[in-house]
């Protein structure tokens, strides 16, 4: 009887890591686009590269002010991919992410707060790497 108790605990701990890990799990998992970020209303922005992993976001040019990886939801709109996402620096605030996934190209807005300061608005434009 202990056997096969330990079997079915066993097993009940194998499906809750598994569905642990499919939960976790985003569509764009193991995706990278690479392009460019910049203030709205200029014309150049800087080198962006957009990750998704383990159901997580990050925009590597965001590294440098403190802000980190976040969870990411996706709604499906008329065959593309609506990805929202909102990453936080201790230091820098929180930039809320909007962003279009329509093929291979990304494209949205992210909204930066900081503190008490209105929000500043930036593009976001790359394609897929391949």
């Amino acid at each position: 009887m202990k056997g096969i108790l330990r079997i079915a605990l066993a097993a009940a701990v194998v499906l809750g890591l598994a569905q642990s890990r499919l939960a976790s799990a985003g569509p764009l998992d193991g995706k990278s686009f690479a392009g460019e970020t910049g203030e709205k209303g200029k014309a150049k922005g800087d080198k962006d590269t957009f990750t998704f992993k383990d159901g997580r976001f990050r925009s590597t040019a965001c590294d440098r002010y403190g802000f980190g990886d976040a969870p990411y939801t996706v709604k499906e709109d008329g065959g593309k991919m609506v990805v929202t996402a909102e990453t936080t620096s201790k230091k820098e605030g929180t930039m809320t992410w909007t962003l279009t996934v329509d093929g291979d190209a990304l494209t949205g807005v992210t909204m930066w707060k900081k503190g008490t300061k209105a929000p500043k608005e930036y593009w976001v434009k790359a394609t897929l790497k391949k």
